[in-house]
């Protein structure tokens, strides 16, 4: 027997409640002392003793008997994730050690379930009368407060009523709401150091003031953290010093094929509760789950199955299938790729799951041997059913209901998992594509993505099914393509050429003809990674640097949020910070970001300009600073550095952006000299898949044809389609693009993915309504308003919108735009008229609140007022107000 066996053993034998120190077993198991405190304290750290706090030292196990005797979701846990053991061993020792437990934190990558671990925890901790029944379990994510420390303190602290200007009240703190149970920091690596240096204060003596208070307050809450970063480069090791129990949760990827087997067995067998009906999983399919990628680890695993599962529901309730059955042929293609492991998974597939059983069989009955993972809302089904009566009761067809719902269901989950539903865009593609061809397409899309070991974007994969078609049909034809950079691309990019002429040889098999290497080229550059085909190598960076404490890092917070992109670094300068010390910051910043050469300084004072210059001398730099800097500036600097433009065009652009009203002005004047509106299509042969697109926007889009014209053009040579592009915009105001390949260029674009799926055509139609109605305006107002020049007075109105919207940084969405255009002519004319406006509501108030808007406003009115002879009062001023300060973008 181990000697932690025989020690144990001898604790349990004695079970004196009071417990037992080191010395006295030392003497009963014949060993020791040294040895014996070791194998203790192991005891301790597996949760199978505890250790009083206090001289001498006692061990006891009366809990421990108390845990034997029944079995906690930590044990059922380990029971079927053998990986998981350590982990559980660490949670259990956080949570027994005495008195209350201790501090831990929890690594993993994302999806590694850290917020679920944190709630199981808490349950032990209840289960094991550590915590009360009725103990609190208290969430705080960090990240919602990383900018704002005094914020920060006052969530997590409280606020004494008086401390500062609107605390009005005593307002109770997270550490206070948690007292008794266990409070989870998520995200703790987004805790700036403030808000560390003031947690672990609270951490060494479990003592806090509220904010403004005298009042020492004591706490008994537990704290556990979750990070997704390495804490000794995000944390301050006098914090992490605090935090004793550090957890590493394994990924998806460090777990066996058999604990893996078990999470998607539960999660398909939670469906199966959650809906009340059994569900039938085909053998594939189960393979399919088993060895694909998932990078977002088992919460993206389960939001897959959960996926699947809907979808499949959906069928069976448009009669499509007879019952809840899930096929490997409806899986999404980034799920069915799982199957081109066979070689490498064969032997385990047949070991865990065999190859006799034809379907899994989830039982909607509760079997309380197994695990139950907690049941969430039936979100996604109750949608489903609901949009089904209400399409039903339409009178719309099974088959077409079947196609809105799987569009309903991709868009449910799209923000839980990185791929969405091929389903729906495969059924839009075959309506351009026949059947016959289509399966082809699709079976040299699998060949090219086993071969690369990667599956491609949505994006791609439409580009891809429209390139290969218009080859089919040029072959077909007896037409040939050439690909001038045909040598170019053999000599950069052997592997992706070599696989494209494999994809060439099984096309040329299908249509029995020979295809020229060319067309192996324009294969090649659809399978490079995307990063080789995106403008990358001249990325400019904006920097921010404004006075005041986190002036800077509130600005680039709302830009960064607004572009989904951490493009715009921050530096704030507190008014007694030495200027010194911020180039300090600026330069180290540049000299660890070596691979960035070309930035945009943006400062809200003209002196910190001088930066720009040292920067350049000292480094082998560019920059270019640009002073008296809004967000609207930043907004301009980031957005036009996301899409690739030069740092020349990025100056250029910010610094217009103080005369936007005037230029506002002139493209108003310039929209009635453009006959039509340009909708750009183009692909790498612009005859082919261009023209496709073309057809499809047709007939599903409604438009005037006397307003807009759709253009397919080539963009395999990227110069020349510029070219093209600056020659129609001399002549056309182009609206948007739609293309295979994004490009640098300032209009908005659409992928073919995108379109062709359907997802984003109600926001294109939209978008040629608006622009068409925008159109229409000075007619509009010409038939409507008598007493007027339509034409002018509408060109009067956007040049007084476009200084407002300047002058507040605010733009108003296109539809509020014709709204307040309309407001503002009637309202002249009724005013040329004689007619009294009408009284606003509170309007004395309404101006106190908002009152550099109503004075940014009324000043931008004069220019109105002279024009047209009239007195615009403050009652007409408020309603206009309206229009800026309710639902601007």
């Amino acid at each position: 027997m181990a000697k932690k066996d025989m020690i144990y053993n001898k604790v349990l034998e004695i079970g004196d409640e009071r417990g037992i120190d080191t010395k006295t077993i030392s003497s009963l198991v014949n060993m020791s002392r040294a040895n014996v405190s070791h194998e203790l304290n192991n005891l301790v750290r597996e949760g199978k003793l505890y250790k009083s706090s206090g001289r001498p030292v006692l061990f006891f196990v009366a809990k421990s008997k108390t845990a034997a005797k029944k079995e906690g979701k930590l044990d059922q846990l380990v029971k079927n994730n053998i990986s998981l053991k350590k982990v559980v061993e660490q949670m259990k020792a956080a949570i027994l050690y005495p008195p209350k437990g201790l501090p831990s934190m929890l690594l993993g990558d994302t999806g590694t379930g850290k917020s679920m671990f944190a709630s199981m925890m808490y349950e032990y901790s209840k289960e094991m009368s550590i915590r009360k029944k009725d103990s609190p379990f208290v969430v705080f994510n960090c990240a919602d407060y990383s900018n704002n420390p005094n914020l920060l303190t006052s969530q997590l602290f409280g606020v004494k009523k008086g401390a500062f200007t609107g605390a009005e009240v005593d307002r109770v703190g997270l550490i206070e709401k948690a007292n008794g149970g266990v409070l989870f920091l998520d995200e703790l690596h987004r805790l700036p150091p403030e808000g560390q240096e003031i947690l672990f204060t609270f951490l060494d003596t479990g003592y806090f003031r509220r904010i403004g208070d005298s009042e020492t307050r004591k706490s008994d809450v537990l704290i556990i953290s979750a990070t997704t970063e390495n804490p000794n480069s995000t944390l301050l090791r006098t914090f992490i010093r605090r935090i004793p129990i550090i957890i590493k949760i394994p990924s998806l990827k460090e777990r066996t094929l058999e604990e893996r087997l078990y999470l998607i067995k539960s999660f398909f067998k939670q469906e199966s509760l959650r809906l009340n009906r059994e569900i039938y999983v085909s053998l594939n399919t189960m393979r399919a789950f088993l060895s694909y990628d998932c990078p977002n680890n088992v919460g993206q695993l389960k939001s897959d199955v959960q996926l699947v599962c809907a979808k499949a529901y959906s069928e069976f309730l448009t009669n499509i299938k007879p019952d809840v059955r899930i096929r490997n042929g409806n899986l999404p293609l980034y799920i069915k790729e799982g199957l081109y492991k066979e070689k490498e998974h064969r032997a385990l597939w047949n070991k865990l799951v065999g190859e006799e059983i034809e379907f899994f069989k989830f039982s909607s009955t509760i079997d309380h041997n197994q695990e139950q993972f907690e049941n969430e809302d039936n979100g996604v089904y109750k949608i489903v059913e609901q949009k089904l009566e209400r399409l039903k009761s339409q009178g719309i067809s099974d088959i077409a209901i079947e196609n809105i719902l799987g569009k309903d269901i991709s868009s449910y989950f799209q923000k839980h998992i990185n791929g969405v539903s091929e389903e729906i865009n495969k059924k839009n593609l075959l309506s351009i594509i026949g059947e016959e061809d289509f399966n082809l397409i699709d079976r040299v899309i699998y060949y090219m993505a086993t071969e690369l070991g990667r599956n491609f974007s949505g994006n791609t994969y439409t580009c891809l099914v429209l390139h290969i078609d218009t080859l089919i049909n040029r072959v077909y034809n007896n037409k040939s393509i050439t690909n001038p950079q045909l040598n170019k691309i053999k000599e950069l990019y052997p592997k992706e050429f070599e696989i494209a002429l494999k994809a060439k040889a099984i096309i040329e098999n299908y249509v029995h003809h020979e295809i020229a290497e060319d067309e192996a080229a324009y294969l090649t550059i659809f399978l490079l990674p995307e990063d080789h085909i995106k403008n990358g190598n001249n990325k400019v960076k904006v920097i921010l640097i404004a006075h005041g404490d986190s002036t800077a890092t509130s600005m680039a917070d709302v830009v960064n949020k607004l572009l989904e992109e951490p493009c715009v670094h921050a530096i704030n300068a507190p008014l007694d910070l030495s200027p010194l010390k911020v180039l300090d910051e600026l330069r180290k910043f540049v000299s660890e970001n070596k691979e960035i050469k070309n930035y945009i300084l943006l400062v809200d004072m003209g002196s910190l300009t001088t930066f720009a210059d040292t920067i350049e001398k000292e480094f082998d730099v560019s920059m270019k600073a640009v002073p008296l800097v809004s967000t609207l500036h930043t907004l301009e600097a980031a957005r036009k550095a996301l899409i690739g433009l030069s740092l020349n065009e990025i100056y250029k652009s910010v610094l217009a952006v103080n005369s936007y009203f005037e230029m506002n002005k002139s493209l108003a004047g310039e929209e009635k000299n453009k006959a039509k509106v340009a909708i750009i299509v183009s692909c790498l042969s612009g005859e082919g898949g261009a023209i496709a697109i073309k057809s499809f926007l047709d007939n599903n889009l409604k438009y005037d044809k006397e307003i807009f014209e759709i253009i397919p053009l080539n963009c395999l040579d990227k110069k020349y389609f510029k070219q093209r592009i600056n020659e129609i915009r001399e002549e056309k105001e182009i609206l948007f693009i739609v293309s295979s390949f994004s490009f640098d260029i300032d209009i908005k674009q659409y992928n073919m993915y995108d379109v062709i799926n359907m997802n984003v055509m109600d926001e294109i139609q939209e978008s040629i309504n608006i622009k068409t109605t925008l159109i229409k305006m000075p007619m509009i107002l010409k038939e409507n308003i008598p007493n007027l020049d339509g034409e002018v007075l509408y060109n009067d109105i956007s040049y007084f919108l476009g200084r407002v919207e300047n002058e507040l940084s605010i733009k108003l969405k296109s539809e509020k735009t014709i709204g307040i255009i309309l407001h503002i002519a009637f309202m002249i004319s009724k005013l040329k008229s004689g007619e009294v406006p009408f009284e606003y509501p509170d309007k004395d108030e309404f101006i106190d609140e908002n009152l550099y808007c109503y004075n940014t406003i009324k000043e931008c009115f004069i220019f109105l007022c002279n024009k047209y002879c009239v007195e615009i009062s403050d009652n007409e001023i408020c309603y206009v107000m309206r229009f800026f300060l309710y639902d601007p973008v």
